[in-house]
C-alpha cells in the first residue's frame, strides 16, 4: 500500500515540484497539497495522512506551530519538516512539537524520498547536512534555563517576524492579532530577555539560530 502524503507549503511551484517528484515513486501518493495550515489541518482531521511534509516558514503561520497542531490532531501521522534553516534551534523546536524528520530544502529530492520512508518506518531523520553530533549536544544542553525557554511559543513567533524586519502591522496581519497586541508581545519579550532595543533582539535571534539576518 502506498504511503499517503500531505504537503503543506505556501509556494505553489514548490508543491508542484514535490508532487511531480513523489509521483515517480510507486510506494508514495500525494493525498493532499495545501498552502494554508488551517485547510491542511481540516483535511488531515477528516483523512489522516501517513506522513505530513510541512514547510517551516508558512505565510500567515509558523510551520512549527502548524506541526504542533497537526501532531495533536493526528497523532498517528508522521511529521517531516522542510526548511531553509539548518539551525539546531529550529531542529529542536521541530522535534519538541512532534516532528520526526527535518530536511533542508537545498537537499530536497532523493533525500526527501529517503526521509519520508524513514519517518514512516518509525525512525528519526535529519538532513545529511545537519551534523548529528552537533544536534545531539545541543539537545542535551537545551535545559529549562535556556534563554529561549523564558518566552512562549507565540512570543517566539512574534520575535522571529520582528527580527526578520516585519512591522507591527505586518506581524499582526500574519498572526491574526492587533498591532497593539504585537507591541505588547514585543515589550514582554524584551523584558523577559533583558534586551532594550531592536538591535539587541536581532543579535539575540542570530546568536540563538532564529534568523540569519
Amino acid at each position: 500500500m502506498a504511503i499517503e502524503i500531505l504537503l503543506v507549503d505556501d509556494h505553489s511551484m514548490v508543491r508542484d515540484g514535490l508532487c511531480a517528484l513523489l509521483a515517480t515513486q510507486e510506494d508514495m501518493h500525494v493525498a493532499g497539497s495545501f498552502a494554508d495550515c488551517r485547510e491542511a489541518l481540516a483535511f488531515a482531521a477528516a483523512t489522516p495522512p501517513d506522513v505530513a511534509v510541512l514547510d517551516v516558514a508558512l505565510a500567515g503561520a509558523d510551520g512549527i506551530d502548524c506541526a504542533k497542531r497537526m501532531h495533536e490532531a493526528c497523532p498517528a501521522t508522521d511529521i517531516l519538516m522542510l526548511s531553509m534553516h539548518a539551525s539546531t534551534e529550529y531542529v529542536y523546536q521541530a522535534l519538541r512539537v512532534g516532528a520526526t524528520g527535518y530536511v533542508l530544502k537545498e537537499s530536497a529530492g532523493a533525500e526527501l524520498i529517503s526521509a519520508i520512508r524513514a519517518v514512516h518506518d518509525g525512525r528519526i531523520y535529519l538532513s545529511e547536512k545537519i551534523p548529528a553530533r552537533e544536534v545531539s549536544a545541543y539537545l542535551k544542553g537545551r535545559g529549562w534555563n535556556h534563554p529561549l525557554e523564558r518566552i512562549t511559543d507565540r512570543e517566539r513567533q512574534v520575535l522571529r517576524l520582528i527580527v526578520d524586519g516585519r512591522t507591527s502591522n505586518e506581524v499582526a496581519k500574519l498572526l491574526g492579532l492587533s498591532p497593539k497586541s504585537v507591541d505588547t508581545y514585543r515589550s514582554r519579550i524584551m523584558l523577559k530577555l533583558g534586551i532594550g532595543d531592536l538591535a539587541g533582539l536581532v543579535k539575540f535571534a542570530i546568536r540563538h539560530g532564529l534568523t540569519t539576518v
